[in-house]
């Protein structure tokens, strides 16, 4: 079964009724056919977004609630030695800059995960990364 790894967006939209992106990161979850896979940064920066008092501002104890609820059937998968030797040769080889560099962490622990296919709504900041490919949602 081939692997998919969800971005934090997905995540966070998953959960918004009122967002215009809510039926289609829902319906990456209802992917059956691809094992599903999240990062324990993935999983920071969505309590991060929904807690956050000029976000979604949720309470700690409901947003982890409902984190638990999102991330069952979801593998969670963490930097590790490869990880940080795949994260260190991305930046080398693309040189990102700033918060760009969260996302080339995020890609460097699904590659080392065997993970090459990335669900995320903000195609602009992993398209440049040939190693990957996106989801078309």
């Amino acid at each position: 079964m081939s692997k998919l790894l969800l971005d934090s967006n997905i995540l966070v939209y998953s959960i918004d009724e009122d967002s215009r992106f809510f039926s289609r990161a829902r319906k990456v979850f209802d992917t059956t056919e691809k094992s599903l896979l999240t990062t324990s940064k993935n999983l920071a920066e969505f309590l991060s977004v929904i807690t956050k008092p000029n976000g979604y501002d949720l309470d700690p104890h409901l947003a982890l609630e409902i984190l638990g609820e999102i991330i069952q059937g979801v593998e969670v998968i963490y930097p590790n030695h490869e990880s940080t030797r795949v994260f260190l040769e991305l930046v080398q080889q693309y040189q990102p800059k700033g918060l760009k560099i969260h996302d080339f962490e995020i890609i460097s622990i699904g590659l080392a995960n065997g993970c090459h296919e990335f669900a995320t709504f903000n195609t602009k900041d992993f398209t440049s990364v040939k190693e990957i490919s996106l989801l078309n949602i």
